[in-house]
């Protein structure tokens, strides 16, 4: 029964995210307005983490199974994707290191600020 709670919680705070992508009129995904719900509701203790923590920790051990159905849709999308294979290899590389670069100039930032602080 604690699963199902746990489920039905993290399942209503995706509905949510739904309804309010079809509300606000931006090109937001739905999971980011669920996470973002989810983030607000554990950092004011709406919900405490162990109130989501089991299932969590399920939904993300079986994450791998979930990308299945994308790389068998690559897959089956060869033909559309051989030509233009190296671009987009080069791009996913270039912003790859891009992302990597910038997220590890922003941690450094951050750790100063806070050094400076203390």
């Amino acid at each position: 029964m604690k699963y199902l709670k746990q489920f039905l919680a993290i399942i209503a705070i995706s509905f949510a995210g739904e309804v309010l992508k079809e509300v606000i009129p931006l090109p937001v995904p739905a999971s980011i307005y669920g996470m973002l719900i989810m983030f607000i509701a554990l950092s004011t203790g709406i919900i405490k983490p162990s109130q989501v923590d089991d299932v969590g920790d399920f939904l993300i051990e079986i994450m791998p199974i979930m990308f299945i159905p994308a790389a068998v849709g690559l897959l089956d999308s060869w033909g559309v994707l051989k030509p233009v294979l190296l671009p987009v290899t080069v791009i996913t590389v270039v912003s790859t290191v891009v992302v990597m670069i910038v997220s590890g100039k922003v941690t450094q930032f951050v750790a100063r600020l806070e050094r400076k602080d203390l």
